[in-house]
């Protein structure tokens, strides 16, 4: 029901466009809304979200839409677009999209009951949309470029790309699944060439001391640009690939690589139950102290590898992070409190509890998988599908429902709480790919493995799970209550459920238990504005401390763009369109991962809506003098009185020096007769303890 609602609103009010804009009840089409930056290199005017969704069709038993919606396909998608769209995006989305269904397609026909008139047309399309991606890997190192042109390519002046000199180690390490297809169904090795290609050079890439890889990775000569080192956003899916490759290929090559990596992993990134990034030169170092929610995907991997404890633990981390936010936060911190507020409706904490459900059999796996259907509904549901959440701790809307929603939330929802025997074909034949298209094992039958592609033997130790798939009955036996002892460690992780504890502190601290971001302003202090002018600003981890400097005036505000020249600007810029900070909770800005000790500039955040206004002014006034100071301390403002609360224990009506009972709130704490028992017992084995105690005895005042 709840896939019905999705789908048939995107049918209803988007299709063709590539999106649905569940909040206006409309389809996205690049062009015609405002431009989202990178987000939307995923549209390429091929009516993404259908051909996402065609082999969900299948597997939810919705046969006769699946026909319908492959001839809408055939009949309307084109990709001769002069159009600039992410080489990543498009292979796992589109072209796996494209394979997928050609192969549930190319099953219900050899049964005989429907899609008699198929004839291999989505597999032509995927063939020539492939066509259409390998410009992108014509550089010197193998690594494709990010981006290329569907008509133009990338060297062709008119592609509009070809610039670019970096990628991200997912980006160029996850084609192997689709392009391997591709090359087998079509029988066209070239795809599946290029794609090891880039394979390759990750690997030789690696850094040998640790065996860990960088973020970021320069197209051209190979040189990393960013050495931080997880299992998180802009590596995830290539070790994904590197295991998955193996299953779905047959070659041992792609194994011993993903054991290599894996061993790596766990020795330094895995600090259960966290998985925190490190710098891959020096991995003894965490480069922060924050997880982005893309990592989630991570424990569904480790069942594949057969490691269920890792996995367990991780998984119960994140359930427990859901529990208080109600979803994964895009970023969230080593305490487990908000990074980055956004949830786009990600699947990857869906697919993990399918995974560890079917690898241990648990029921509690369904419950979190009710959980997850039903904070669905309560906070995303809206008429016209789903909408993604801005910020987890308001549970404000956008006006979003990316295309990975329909293609793998509802496949693994749907997966999670059905029997083998309710589904259309047998799922033990198939690996998902990470966007979760099915591809058949048996492909890895069709083509021998490529005797070029050779991996040197590593020095790891191989355990029982190195070339196997889980066993719960081997990991468990006759003990199905393991799981459970594994997750009750990390049940009050978060402080979610844990009875809370009254505490009597001698004074109430002015520093919070917890960072806050203070709130800065930027004050138009120069003619006409007169101060009058003050828009709220977030705060730096780096650069001067607004809060503790005084800055004179500045003259000649510069904008991000300009600010290379004072040795501040960093590659990539993100733009929140239409935020405020009325609506939109205040965040730091932080590093990515590279020392900010050269940044000695004052810097401040402008949300979309604060920064339009100091845009306009500059542009009319050319030179605008500003005060960037903390909003507590702007000028013409009154400051206001603080209040010093302090706590102690007393006697009822027994009143210090100074206080008075206008003066003083008395909290009388009154006890049961039960109550002083436990406590004259208590103070009596005190008395005990003390006695027989050798060391010397603590100020009483100072006790607890």
């Amino acid at each position: 029901e709840m896939f019905d609602h999705a789908y048939n609103s995107y049918m209803d009010y988007a299709y063709p466009a590539d999106e649905l804009m569940p909040l206006s009840c409309r389809g996205r089409v690049r062009g015609l809304e405002p431009n989202r930056g990178d987000i939307d290199d995923s549209l390429g005017k091929f009516s993404l979200t259908l051909i996402d969704t065609l082999d969900t069709l299948v597997l939810l038993n919705k046969l006769d839409e699946f026909e319908e919606a492959v001839k809408k396909t055939v009949r309307d998608v084109r990709f001769d677009n002069d159009i600039v769209v992410s080489v990543f995006e498009t292979n796992i989305r589109v072209l796996g999209g494209l394979l997928g269904a050609h192969v549930m397609a190319d099953v219900l026909k050899q049964r005989g009951e429907r899609m008699q008139w198929y004839r291999d047309e989505l597999l032509h399309m995927a063939k020539e949309l492939g066509y259409r991606l390998l410009p992108a890997f014509n550089t010197t190192s193998g690594l494709p470029y990010p981006r290329v042109n569907l008509r133009y390519g990338v060297v062709n002046p008119l592609s509009r790309t070809g610039t670019e000199s970096d990628t991200c180690t997912a980006c160029a390490g996850t084609t192997i699944l689709e392009f391997a297809a591709l090359s087998r169904l079509s029988g066209d090795p070239i795809f599946e060439e290029h794609a090891r290609k880039a394979m390759d050079v990750l690997w030789e890439k690696r850094q040998r001391g640790s065996d860990l890889v960088g973020t970021v990775i320069n197209i051209h000569n190979g040189d990393w640009v960013r050495r931080d080192s997880g299992v998180g956003a802009g590596i995830d899916s290539y070790y994904e690939y590197l295991m998955k490759a193996y299953i779905l290929l047959g070659d041992k090559v792609y194994l011993n690589r993903f054991n290599t990596h894996y061993s790596a992993i766990m020795k330094y990134i895995s600090q259960p139950p966290l998985l925190l990034n490190v710098h891959m030169h020096n991995p003894t170092i965490n480069v922060r102290s924050w997880m982005d929610s893309l990592l989630a995907f991570f424990p569904g991997l480790q069942v594949l590898r057969g490691d269920l404890k890792p996995a367990i633990e991780t998984h119960e981390m994140l359930y427990q992070v859901t529990k208080q936010h109600n979803f994964l936060p895009e970023a969230f911190t080593t305490e487990f409190r908000v990074h980055w507020g956004q949830h786009p409706l990600r699947p990857e904490f869906a697919e993990s509890t399918y995974f560890l459900y079917k690898a241990t059999g648990d029921p509690y796996y369904l419950n979190v998988g009710q959980s997850i259907v039903e904070k669905l509904n309560t906070h995303a549901r809206v008429p016209c599908g789903f909408a993604a959440v801005q910020d987890v701790r308001t549970g404000t809307h956008e006006d979003r429902m990316d295309s990975f929603f329909l293609a793998e939330m509802f496949k693994y929802l749907y997966l999670l709480f059905s029997e083998k025997s309710q589904l259309p074909i047998n799922i033990d034949d198939y690996i998902f790919t990470t966007e979760a298209h099915l591809l058949p094992v048996s492909l890895s039958t069709t083509q021998p493995p490529c005797h070029t592609n050779n991996t040197e033997p590593q020095a790891h130790e191989d355990d029982l799970f190195s070339y196997s798939c889980p066993s719960a009955q081997t990991l468990f036996p006759n003990n199905p209550t393991f799981a459970k002892t594994i997750r009750d460690s990390y049940k009050y992780l978060t402080g979610v459920g844990r009875a809370q504890q009254l505490k009597l502190v001698a004074e109430v601290s002015q520093t919070p238990e917890h960072e806050e971001v203070v709130p800065l302003i930027v004050q138009l202090i120069s003619p006409p504005f007169l101060g009058r002018t003050v828009l709220t600003a977030g705060s730096a981890k780096f650069g001067m401390d607004l809060t503790k400097q005084e800055v004179s005036p500045i003259r000649h505000v510069e904008t991000a763009c300009l600010l290379p020249k004072l040795g501040a600007c960093r590659k990539s810029t993100v733009t929140l369109e239409g935020s405020s900070s009325a609506e939109t909770p205040l965040f730091q800005m932080v590093g990515d991962g590279e020392p900010t000790n050269d940044i000695t500039v004052p810097l401040v955040f402008l949300f979309s809506k604060e920064g339009a206004t100091l845009t306009a002014t500059l542009q009319e006034h050319h030179n605008v003098d500003v005060l960037l100071l903390p909003k507590e301390k702007q000028l013409g403002k009154e400051k206001p009185e603080k209040l010093n609360i302090k706590f102690r224990l007393a006697k009822e009506g027994d009143f210090a020096e100074g206080e008075t009972e206008s003066t003083t709130i008395q909290l009388v704490l009154e006890q049961s007769e039960t109550d002083t028992e436990t406590n004259n017992e208590a103070a009596s084995l005190m008395r005990e303890n003390q006695e027989t105690r050798s060391s010397p005895q603590k100020d009483p005042e100072s006790s607890p």
